[in-house]
């Protein structure tokens, strides 16, 4: 079982080394937090002497009066419920369940995530209306568009909600991939060479998921997801009128992705980072990153509701592009800097909340916000989970295989109540 799991690592580590690069220094977004990071560094805790006396750790905790004094502060989520649900997307469970088992141990009683199994058009109004306490699967700069939605009192959704914690900053690597052996026949690295390339478009459309329609039909995202809103956008930033995206499930739609670039046959899908799927399309090998020559901005070139917060150029305006070789992004080439003109900035995935809740349970305000997790083993996770590991498993191997750095976040968070 070691083993399999030593080949599954390093197959993601090969997928995953164009992340690191892409990503920079961040180590908030690659790296498990360590114990130093996760907790205060005055913290009780963490003392050098409180460790050095930890084999009196148990029979100190076990002292009467300690109990009674400090009862309230081991369990401070005691006789709370904490309502929390899940995205939409399979990529996300394996961060819920976690969340939902470091709550627990907190002394909350949570509801299964499962249970509420939402899209980001759904979440955010459920969390501003109290149905919902928090939700970990949230990916900004893209869903800030919906904290500007307005309430029936007129209030925004975002007034009722706060983004806490690191969760995973720059995490979400995205972008589109197109199959490597049509890209290289053809000479179209970009979408915007697919876009005006006839020949291509030709060969494209006599095989895509809409055929002859004189279209090149890409996979594109679920409704509701919000990156369907933002490639809606680009489609008409970019003026790509040869161009449109397919709105389906995204597993049946990554599927028939996967079929096609193994055959050889055109497709173009919008995929991300972290999860299994670059482990199956993987660029360089049976895909390429396609480029884009214009970065989004935020003039919402459709009319998209919320579309203003869908710039993909950050606040720097800089963003868009990705540090990815012409090996596996041959529109890297072209560029001045060599980057890959990914078309997306890497969102940071983090915890959305309730302000309510947030106030009334410190405690849990505080885990939510030390808590850091790394891509490369979110990813690992997602691979067992798509060969039948059930996500719940997955979470509580990971607790215990990284027990220090969770005992960090649990004391930090006592120590806030």
């Amino acid at each position: 079982m070691k083993s399999k799991r030593w080949i599954r690592l390093l197959l993601l580590l090969a997928a995953f080394a164009l992340f690191a690069a892409a990503c920079g220094d961040d180590d908030d977004g690659d790296a498990t937090a360590t114990e130093e990071t996760a907790a205060p560094a005055g913290d009780d805790a963490m003392d050098d002497d409180h460790m050095e006396d930890d084999d009196h750790m148990d029979d100190d905790a076990m002292d009467d009066d300690h109990m009674d004094d400090d009862a309230m502060s081991m369990t401070p989520g005691e006789g709370v419920t904490a309502t929390m649900g899940r995205a939409s997307w399979s990529t996300g469970y394996f961060q819920a369940e976690l969340y939902r088992d470091l709550m627990e141990e907190l002394g909350y009683d949570v509801t299964d995530p499962a249970e509420l199994e939402l899209g980001p058009n759904s979440a955010y109004v459920a969390m501003a209306e109290g149905q919902l306490d928090f939700w970990v699967n949230s990916w900004y700069p893209g869903h800030l568009a919906w904290l500007a939605g307005e309430l029936p009192d007129g209030s925004l959704v975002g007034d009722h909600l706060s983004i806490v914690g690191e969760e995973m900053i720059a995490g979400g690597l995205q972008g589109f991939l197109i199959t490597k052996s049509f890209a290289d026949e053809y000479g179209v690295y970009s979408l915007d060479e697919l876009n005006r390339n006839p020949e291509a478009l030709a060969a494209f459309d006599a095989t895509d998921p809409v055929p002859d329609n004189g279209m090149a039909d890409i996979f594109g995202c679920p409704e509701a997801w919000t990156c369907d809103n933002v490639i809606t956008n680009q489609i008409a930033f970019s003026g790509w009128n040869n161009i449109q995206q397919v709105i389906a499930g995204y597993d049946a739609m990554f599927a028939q992705a996967v079929d096609s670039a193994g055959e050889g046959v055109p497709m173009v899908i919008y995929t991300w980072t972290p999860s299994a799927y670059i482990t199956q399309l993987r660029p360089g090998d049976n895909v390429y990153w396609a480029g884009v020559e214009s970065i989004l901005d935020s003039s919402n070139p459709a009319g998209e509701e919320g579309g203003e917060e869908h710039s993909q150029r950050g606040e720097d305006g800089t963003g868009g592009y990705a540090a990815i070789g012409p090996d596996q992004c041959p529109a890297a080439a072209d560029h001045p800097e060599g980057l890959c003109p990914i078309g997306w900035i890497a969102a940071d995935i983090l915890v959305t909340a309730n302000n309510d809740f947030l106030a009334a349970n410190p405690a849990a305000a505080k885990l939510l916000e030390v808590v850091k997790l790394s891509v490369i083993e979110v990813s690992l996770a997602n691979v067992e989970q798509g060969e039948g590991a059930d996500p719940g498993d997955l979470a509580a191997a990971w607790i215990a295989d990284n027990r220090g750095t969770v005992d960090a976040w649990l004391d930090a968070a006592r120590a806030a109540a």
